[in-house]
């Protein structure tokens, strides 16, 4: 693939991020190695190979058997039972077992940082070049999909309830000598057009349903706001991306690509590191805070 945008200073990547990159919602992910050098777009689980010979199915069985597992020994660990599929599988990925999912953050600073943290080398030695993906096929929000649902889920029951009303209201007096007359002068084709109604609305709402209660059944990616199981989740700005086809690796429409030159990673880190994105800030644990000394101490002999 030929490279979108190609940088080679902190500030050529701020002109990027600010002028080129036109999309409402963007999200970004940085790589040390880019797609043309092996690494390509695609979800932890695809990495496996004898898990790509499975059929369609067999795989689903699998991811859900899975998580289900993860999900028998979660309640040792965590103070808080995840509340869903999505949720339960957002907790495995974090804790590094393969998913679906996809590690993309909203804050371009903080995937340059993945991009240029540790720069790699090809088999000859030479360091390579790094980069940074946009997400531009702006998939659908988890979040608003489940809003969609709400939404008609009390569009379907207010309509129910008004064409309740609507018949009563129009049911004739019933006669004198016959209690149940009411009952058998409703306008039975005007309630078999709500009934109707009623069912093609919660059709609709039912395939929503399955659609967001489930990410083994979605049938296009959809961004996830994960809830904040870690604190890194939080200092990362991050979001998953659900892949609906998660052994195949994003189509090159779906994304742009800003390469950063290997030469630019040393000055571009300490450029992060003065603004407050790096180590200690996006890992604020015990490991982030020794692998910023790291970094300090070892790898720049700099100031702490």
């Amino acid at each position: 693939m030929s490279s979108d945008f190609i940088v080679s200073t902190f500030e050529e990547y701020l002109d990027v991020v600010r002028d080129e990159i036109t999309i409402k919602r963007p999200y970004f992910r940085g790589q040390s190695k880019r797609v043309c050098d092996g690494y390509p777009l695609c979800p932890s689980i695809a990495r496996y190979k004898h898990v790509g010979k499975l059929s369609k199915e067999e795989f689903r069985k699998l991811e859900q058997k899975a998580v289900e597992t993860f999900g028998n020994h979660v309640i040792s660990y965590v103070p808080h039972i995840p509340r869903s599929d999505w949720e339960m599988l957002a907790l495995a990925q974090h804790h590094g077992m393969p998913t679906r999912f996809m590690d993309w953050t909203t804050n371009p600073l903080i995937a340059l940082y993945f991009a240029t943290r540790e720069t790699k080398e090809s088999t000859g030695g030479d360091q390579l070049d790094s980069a940074v993906y946009v997400l531009i096929s702006e998939p659908d929000r988890y979040a608003d999909l489940r809003r969609e649902k709400a939404d008609r889920e009390l569009r379907s029951n207010a309509e129910q309830s008004q064409s309740v009303g609507a018949s009563i209201e129009r049911a004739p007096p019933p006669e004198d000598d016959d209690p149940y007359a009411a009952l058998e002068a409703e306008d039975d084709s005007d309630a078999d057009t709500a009934t109707d109604s009623a069912e093609d609305t919660e059709a609709d709402s039912d395939q929503l349903t399955e659609e967001c209660e489930s990410p083994f059944l979605i049938d296009e990616n959809v961004i996830y706001d994960p809830p904040h199981v870690s604190p890194r989740i939080r200092s990362q700005d991050g979001v998953l991306l659900a892949c609906h086809r998660p052994l195949e690796p994003l189509e090159e429409s779906d994304y742009l690509e800003i390469v950063i030159k290997a030469k630019a990673h040393d000055k571009i880190r300490r450029e992060l590191d003065k603004y407050g994105v790096f180590d200690k800030q996006l890992f604020p644990d015990l490991d982030g805070i020794a692998k910023w000394l790291k970094y300090r101490v070892f790898e720049i002999d700099g100031q702490f």
